[in-house]
């Protein structure tokens, strides 16, 4: 067992380093992801059928429910493994591993059943009408009723071995999928190819999942001496310690994106009052949104091993480091992606579809949602160090905030106010008030490990 290399990454190498080597590969497959995301948008988009368009921007928050069972399993298990791991607790980073493969796997099965079962009326749900029902639902087909087990575990896995250090192969297994994914789109979407159109998006996506899932199997066969992770029914028993120890971070995480989903929701319940361009527009622009986002996302989760394998050693002072030098970092790069998207934003939109009312519509909703990218990375930050250090009431009580106290209602007040787009601006608002409420929160609670 690879032992030594493991504690040195964890205790001893120089933060820096010890962030670049953990980190840049989690954003790095995390920007390979949004292209491949952006992929299905850009081929759709040459179709130049904002019905297609918007079939795969209102099938959006099923696809983004998945994060919710990704968090419960995913998030919940690798912080248990990598705060297991700084105590030398091995047996409990087997069980809890197991644990969160096989209670993804089960719940993955069981959402695409719903959701195939009650597509009526959650098609009415998300908002889609006469015009984009047939449409989305083919897109649901592949990505939810034959797909949603492979996606969950697809990032399952990747969280299970980024959780003993090794974001190098957790990278590798998801992008090998999202790279297959790019390739096969046009083949799938275009007439030059099969021209399923969006449901051809769809099928690209299922298969680059089952691609990653595999990838990952054959990872851990191969390295079954040299990892604490196990995939082994043997070792699923379920402990009182690792099941409260796994959803004790995991349950406010499912929950968080669950909201996100509630949110997506309503806003494209608005969007959709004002019609298919509205919608597209709207689609693509939350795409574009999404790369620096993921790269927020990217770095929170990517440290998170670090953050917790120390704070479970009571190294905080290494801890602290980690969190300052990630947070300055990451602001930096924000404020520079925030001028760059506010003064772009036609023609970051234009890139993907050549509508004129479609761009103008993205425009307006770009200077809005850009707005809110310095804040958001410090609340993605915040809630990644409490996952890491198992503080899930923190990570809820942000949850919360973020989505029924502060964005849900300020898209109702801003829709009335700035009828459609007000409601660009409402995570903006949001964010704020969290960015905030984060650095008091994080200054409280290093000051009383400081006292311990």
């Amino acid at each position: 067992m690879a032992d030594v290399q493991k504690a040195g990454l964890f205790e001893s190498m120089p933060v820096p380093q010890a962030v670049a080597r953990l980190a840049v590969p989690t954003i790095i497959s995390s920007l390979v992801m949004i292209i491949y995301n952006m992929a299905d948008t850009y081929f759709v988009g040459m179709l130049n059928d904002p019905v297609q368009n918007a079939a795969v921007a209102l099938a959006g928050p099923v696809l983004l429910a998945f994060n919710a069972i990704n968090n419960l399993f995913g998030v919940g298990s690798s912080s248990m493994m990598s705060r297991a791991l700084g105590r030398k607790d091995y047996d409990t980073v087997y069980r809890s591993s197991a644990f969160g493969f096989y209670s993804a796997l089960l719940c993955g099965i069981v959402f695409s059943l719903l959701c195939t079962v009650f597509q009526a009326p959650l098609l009415v749900m998300l908002g889609a009408d006469t015009q984009t029902a047939a449409v989305t639902a083919g897109y649901m087909k592949w990505t939810v009723s034959f797909g949603a087990a492979p996606a969950i575990l697809n990032v399952v896995l990747a969280y299970l071995v980024r959780s003993e250090g090794n974001s190098f192969h957790a990278s590798v297994g998801t992008m090998s999928g999202c790279l297959l994914n790019i390739v096969l789109d046009p083949v799938f979407i275009l007439p030059q190819g099969l021209a399923m159109g969006a449901a051809g998006a769809a099928l690209a996506t299922f298969l680059s999942n089952c691609v990653a899932c595999l990838y990952f199997f054959v990872l851990l066969l191969i390295r079954r001496k040299q990892t604490f992770i196990s995939l082994s029914p043997r070792r699923l028993q379920l402990r009182r310690e690792v099941v409260l120890g796994v959803c004790a971070v995991g349950v406010p995480a499912s929950i968080q994106n669950l909201l996100n989903v509630t949110g997506m929701t309503i806003l494209n319940n608005f969007t959709s009052a004002f019609g298919a361009d509205a919608i597209a527009a709207m689609g693509i622009t939350q795409k574009i949104y999404m790369i620096p986002m993921y790269v927020a996302l990217g770095l929170s989760q990517g440290i998170m091993p670090l953050i917790s394998y120390n704070y479970s050693c009571k190294n905080y002072k290494r801890m602290k480091d980690t969190l300052f030098f990630t947070m300055k970092i990451t602001l930096i790069f924000m404020a520079v992606v925030t001028v760059l998207f506010y003064l772009g934003a036609g023609v970051l939109t234009g890139a993907f579809m050549k509508d004129v009312q479609v761009v103008a519509y993205g425009t307006r909703f770009m200077r809005g949602f850009c707005l809110g990218l310095i804040f958001l990375c410090v609340d993605f930050i915040a809630v990644g160090v409490f996952q890491a250090t198992g503080k899930g009431k923190e990570a809820l009580l942000f949850a919360i905030m973020r989505k029924i106290v502060l964005e849900i209602p300020a898209l109702y007040v801003l829709n009335w106010l700035f009828p459609l787009y007000g409601l660009a601006y409402a995570q903006f608002v949001a964010e704020v008030v969290l960015a905030v409420a984060a650095v008091w929160v994080l200054t409280r609670m290093f000051r009383k490990l400081t006292k311990q």
